[in-house]
């Protein structure tokens, strides 16, 4: 699956994404850390890809930006599309669990994935703590939990998207409840869920 996201072209791919620009998503982000976290915090994006929801956060005037994905790619099409984030981030190419390992603790004030931590394979859900560990203050997900705004499909924990990528259903406010964060924000939608959480000190 890392192989195939790595190689993606078409639909999903660094310039799909790039194309379709901002969007909701895009500004509910914005807005959650413009007021949890400020426009002088350290944001990082897992599964960045070429950067839309990054470049949004850049002209709102975020300046200390850092991006994770897979796809190289992605970088490509970033350089294109948006030279200024490209020029004043820092940015990973790899898979998220071998990159946010490297970070220190607290590393950033905030932590934000869009569709990427569902496609996580079981085996490798030890880097959600991982996010936690990096993560000083806050963490959105925007995730697929199951079929919708009403969730679950029967049971089901998995589905494939195209009948290619698993995408594994997870309540999240479970998984980050485990790992002693709190959420303060829970807004399904018709596709994804928007969670906000604060991260506790662990002290």
């Amino acid at each position: 699956m890392r192989r195939d996201w790595a190689e993606r072209e078409g639909e999903f791919s660094p310039t799909y994404y790039a194309h379709r620009g901002v969007d909701e998503t895009s500004e509910r982000i914005r807005e959650a850390l413009e007021h949890y976290v400020g426009t002088d915090g350290a944001i990082l994006e897992v599964g960045c890809s070429s950067g839309r929801h990054l470049e949004h956060l850049r002209q709102s005037g975020f300046r200390n930006l850092t991006g994770i994905d897979l796809n190289d790619e992605a970088f490509d099409v970033m350089a294109e599309e948006y030279p200024d984030l490209y020029e004043n981030g820092e940015f990973y190419v790899g898979a998220i669990e071998d990159v946010v390992p490297e970070f220190d603790d607290d590393r950033f004030d905030a932590v934000y994935s869009v569709e990427t931590l569902q496609h996580v394979h079981p085996e490798d859900t030890w880097v959600f703590e991982e996010l936690v560990r990096v993560a000083d203050e806050l963490l959105i997900t925007v995730e697929n939990e199951g079929n919708g705004a009403t969730r679950g499909r029967e049971g089901n924990e998995v589905s494939y998207v195209n009948d290619e990528f698993p995408l594994y259903h997870r309540n999240w406010k479970d998984v980050f409840s485990g790992l002693g964060a709190v959420q303060l924000i829970e807004e399904p939608g018709e596709r994804d869920t928007f969670r906000t959480f604060r991260v506790m000190d662990g002290d």
